[in-house]
């Protein structure tokens, strides 16, 4: 993890005691910004351009954020909806928020060669659902109705798993057996949120069986934490990150409920709106698990222009999990991509 930036230091030790006097100071969460998911799968699209030359093509955003989105076309990626978009005899990679089996046959009819860059923590949820479908149980799938992780994970056992889109949606559940119903989530929820919908489900089902570990991954649960200590101190918490980023605007949403007294999220430094400052003495700073830390940098600039220049971390954990990259990434996907046209 990137270590904070040291406060730009005053002309004189005067300028200095003034400067902290006046009360305005930054909150910078720790841990923030990219996971082990997002950086194997960043990582993986650049190395497939390097390996294999522009151009390489991947099945919706690699993850979501706009600026890694844009860098990477730069640097000749090409992003597409749906995998019949790629021409035949090319390269796809698949975003780390996973897909349905599906997918991997179309890549297949396409003669296409394909690199997985699912992150591992989707990949369990998806051989847990695989595995409590064989065992005919109904699946209780927590998460929100079209993001791309729950459609993947749904497509595992399309007959055996319902949506459950928060509390409020656990009231239209129906099961064939309440003895025989286990619930998973989306990795990405607010930890507080999930155990509430676990819980009313637990009031209908009462013999529901959770999953073996705890699906919302490890990057989530501790950036929400690490929010939760800095909203109850911030009157206003920045979140870097992408509107189509769920941990991201959860985030947000955690920012208030610990008590900031506003949250808003960025994408860019220059989308702050200098009038959420008006009053605001501490600004809490943190980003979603898909945002490099070039951007957070931005912001602390931002922000250190208009007199919060006194910086101060909120470790809430260490992260020290690196996942390896995808195997298909060594082999010569090129050859095998030709060959496959020539079948």
């Amino acid at each position: 993890m990137t270590s904070s930036p040291s406060p730009t230091p005053a002309a004189n030790p005067g300028e200095d005691a003034a400067r902290r006097s006046d009360g305005r100071k930054v909150l910078l969460a720790a841990p923030r910004g990219y996971c082990a998911g997002v950086d194997r799968a960043v990582i993986a699209v650049e190395k497939a351009l390097e390996q294999y030359g522009a151009p390489v093509y991947v099945r919706h955003e690699i993850v979501h954020n706009k600026y890694v989105v844009k860098t990477l076309e730069k640097k000749g990626a090409i992003f597409v909806e749906e995998t019949e978009e790629v021409p035949e005899g090319n390269i796809v990679i698949f975003s780390a928020h996973g897909v349905a089996p599906v997918v991997h046959e179309e890549a297949k009819r396409g003669k296409l060669a394909s690199i997985d860059a699912t992150c591992p923590l989707v990949t369990k949820v998806h051989k847990e659902a695989v595995r409590y479908a064989k065992e005919d149980y109904d699946i209780l799938l927590i998460g929100h109705e079209g993001h791309e992780e729950v459609i993947g994970t749904s497509g595992e056992a399309p007959e055996h798993i319902t949506l459950v889109d928060g509390p409020d949606d656990v009231a239209n559940v129906e099961v064939r057996d309440p003895d025989r119903v286990v619930w998973l989530s989306q990795t990405t929820l607010s930890v507080d949120e999930t155990m509430e919908t676990v819980d009313a489900l637990k009031g209908r089902y009462p013999n529901l069986l959770s999953p073996p570990s705890d699906d919302i991954c490890y990057a989530t649960q501790n950036r929400q934490t690490a929010v939760k200590q800095m909203g109850a101190e911030a009157d206003l918490v920045i979140v870097v990150g992408s509107k189509n980023s769920s941990n991201s605007v959860r985030l947000v949403e955690v920012a208030l409920g610990a008590g900031a007294r506003a949250a808003h999220l960025v994408d860019y430094a220059e989308e702050i709106d200098e009038a959420w400052l008006e009053g605001v003495g501490t600004v809490g700073v943190t980003s979603g698990a898909s945002v490099p830390e070039i951007l957070v940098h931005g912001v602390l600039d931002w922000l250190a222009a208009r007199g919060y220049e006194d910086v101060s971390t909120i470790t809430a954990a260490e992260e020290s999990i690196a996942f390896s990259l995808p195997k298909e990434l060594r082999r010569d996907l090129r050859a095998e991509a030709k060959a496959a046209t020539e079948d």
